[in-house]
């Protein structure tokens, strides 16, 4: 009988590379359960909000934890389609919310690619200075400005009308576009719109057919930023705004909260019809905003 030869013994390479194998395998396990973790902890408000919006309301005002409605209803959606808020339909202040939201993106989107572009492109007294101011716009809260723009909005004639909230939503917004912008515009090569005047193309069609689509990334990250700004603006939305018709779709949501209560159920509801185009939105973008965001943070 031949005796059974027993395996040689693992060198100090290999055990090495398995250790580091191992490793590996841990840390992306480790990635992956943090991944989910923070996954669930940004989903879990969002349906919490749906799932209250399909209870009824003994399971919305219960003591009880009820993560999974017992019994589904759409008697919060059905009423505030048919009563409305506020003696107005409730797509009145969606469209109002529409309005306003794509009407910040356009004006904003046009003025901070002009005001990116001429930072970028040309040296002028005062340049850094702007850029500073920018910074220091950011910090200051919103909620600080609110009188000197309601004077000022009184002064131009744009009170209680969708325009002034467009005015003060792209102010708002504004200094965030062009601070960002900035750098997808200083990334293009300046070599490329030189060989395009050669080429006998004019300013402005080297601006259209050369910068703009190079550009276009960093403009719908804007975009995204510009809208779902607008869209849950509230303070500006209630203050400039006296006729209920022209309420934008946060303030028609503040009908619901009462002396004698606070209706959760309609609540919920409005708050997951006002999400839904937000999603739309950002579905339709996202694939140019995640390459957006990720060129800024390259070429920064």
């Amino acid at each position: 009988m031949t005796a059974l030869k027993t395996p040689a013994p693992l060198d100090g390479r290999t055990a090495q590379a398995r250790r580091l194998k191992r490793r590996k395998q841990l840390g992306r396990a480790g990635l992956n359960t943090a991944g989910v973790l923070v996954f669930l902890f940004a989903v879990f408000p969002v349906y919490w909000m749906v799932s209250t919006a399909l209870k009824t309301n003994d399971q919305i005002f219960t003591t009880d934890f009820i993560p999974i409605p017992t019994e589904i209803t759409f008697d919060h959606v059905e009423r505030i389609l048919t009563e409305g808020v506020a003696g107005n339909s409730i797509w009145v202040y969606m469209r109002n919310s529409a309005i306003v939201a794509l009407g910040t993106v356009l004006i904003g989107a046009v003025l901070a690619l002009l005001a990116a572009t001429a930072i970028s492109r040309f040296r002028f007294r005062g340049r850094t200075s702007f850029l500073v101011l920018l910074l220091i716009v950011q910090m200051i809260p919103a909620e600080a400005l609110l009188i000197p723009l309601f004077l000022n909005v009184k002064r131009l004639g744009l009170y209680d009308q969708l325009l002034g909230l467009i005015v003060i939503n792209v102010g708002l917004t504004l200094p965030f576009g062009i601070w960002m912008l900035r750098t997808f515009v200083a990334a293009v090569p300046k070599s490329l719109e030189e060989a395009a005047w050669i080429d006998g193309a004019s300013r402005f069609t080297t601006f259209w057919k050369v910068l703009f689509p190079l550009v276009a990334p960093g403009l719908v990250a804007t975009s995204i930023f510009s809208f779902i700004t607008a869209w849950n603006e509230l303070i500006f939305a209630l203050i400039l705004m006296s006729d209920s018709s022209g309420y934008t779709m946060p303030v028609a949501l503040q009908f619901f909260f009462g002396q004698r209560g606070t209706d959760w159920g309609a609540i919920m509801a409005g708050s997951t019809m006002m999400t839904i185009p937000v999603v739309v939105f950002f579905l339709l973008v996202q694939r140019r905003m995640v390459s957006g965001l990720v060129a800024g943070a390259v070429k920064g």
